[in-house]
């Protein structure tokens, strides 16, 4: 079963960035999940297992971008301007090896999720 390994976060001003990390012990479809409190857990975006497609929720298009390195197995997130509604727990998850042209948003398709990180944005 594939493991996930999260870093990032943090407490920042609105405007600001951050980058959120999460190595994967496997080549597979990854995505970024949120939660804050009192809501239900969603989807930020996604990347396939080959990196060719990714997939962004309207709330975060042109702010936030999703990376990976297959070298390393590892996705990247880098949210820019960051908006005191970003506030809350970030998930990483793993979907299938076999995505290799495509995201799912439901989060029962991901099997795998990450420990979470938190990030607080000021205003």
């Amino acid at each position: 079963q594939v493991q996930l390994v999260e870093s990032g976060g943090g407490l920042v001003q609105a405007g600001d960035s951050l980058r959120l990390s999460c190595a994967a012990s496997g080549r597979v479809a990854m995505a970024w999940f949120r939660q804050a409190p009192g809501k239900e857990r969603e989807f930020v975006v996604g990347i396939s297992s080959n990196g060719g497609n990714t997939d962004y929720a309207d709330s975060v298009k042109g702010r936030f971008t999703i990376s990976r390195d297959n070298t390393k197995n590892t996705v990247y997130l880098q949210m820019n301007s960051l908006k005191p509604e970003d506030t809350a727990v970030y998930y990483c998850a793993a979907g299938g090896s076999h995505w290799y042209n495509y995201v799912l948003r439901r989060k029962n398709d991901y099997a795998t999720w990450g420990q979470g990180t938190q990030v607080t944005v000021s205003s």
